[in-house]
């Protein structure tokens, strides 16, 4: 795996600045990981607007989703930057521990969802029948499992950028899930 350096602002498109920028302003720095979407002139972009998507899912399920999804592609990255979202989320350290082994005890719908995105990712999108009904029965809707599909589909781009780029994470890094269940 190689490793890339993170780019700087004036080494991007004055597009890419101009979105530097403005996550200077929103997020109060720019992500190692959003910087090396920059390397592309429109990458960046693209994928600032697909995260920033309106959805049916709201930010706490979205954390939901990205933590199950990173934790089964192995990306050390987001899993670090979802746990500290999470936990501004409000979900605690033993929750999101459980976010990513893909279940929720503590919540039967966020359960549901947990399992569902799991098993998205690990099927590569031959999903369990028995996990869709599942879904439903909770009180998901048929809008709610295409959102939570996109957004399988957009955290896993994100994993897959770190994985083969291997940017330094920016967060604090979050355990792996072996030591942090010991």
């Amino acid at each position: 795996m190689s490793t890339f350096n993170v780019p700087k602002r004036e080494e991007v498109s004055e597009n890419n600045q101009a979105l530097f920028d403005m996550l200077e302003k929103t997020v109060g720095f720019v992500p190692n990981l959003y910087a090396t979407y920059a390397y592309s002139k429109n990458a960046l972009g693209n994928y600032l607007t697909l995260s920033g998507a309106k959805t049916s899912l709201n930010t706490k399920e979205k954390e939901v989703v990205n933590l199950a999804v990173s934790q089964v592609n192995g990306c050390s990255y987001c899993l670090s930057a979802h746990t500290a979202i999470g936990k501004m989320n409000g979900f605690s350290d033993d929750q999101i521990l459980e976010l990513r082994l893909g279940k929720a005890s503590f919540d039967n719908k966020l359960d549901a969802l947990a399992r569902l995105a799991k098993n998205i990712t690990e099927n590569r999108g031959s999903t369990d029948a028995e996990v869709v009904e599942n879904f439903f029965a909770a009180g998901w809707t048929k809008e709610n499992l295409v959102d939570t599909i996109v957004l399988v589909g957009d955290k896993t781009i994100s994993n897959y950028l770190h994985k083969t780029t291997d940017v330094p994470i920016d967060f604090p890094e979050a355990q792996p899930l072996e030591t942090a269940l010991v």
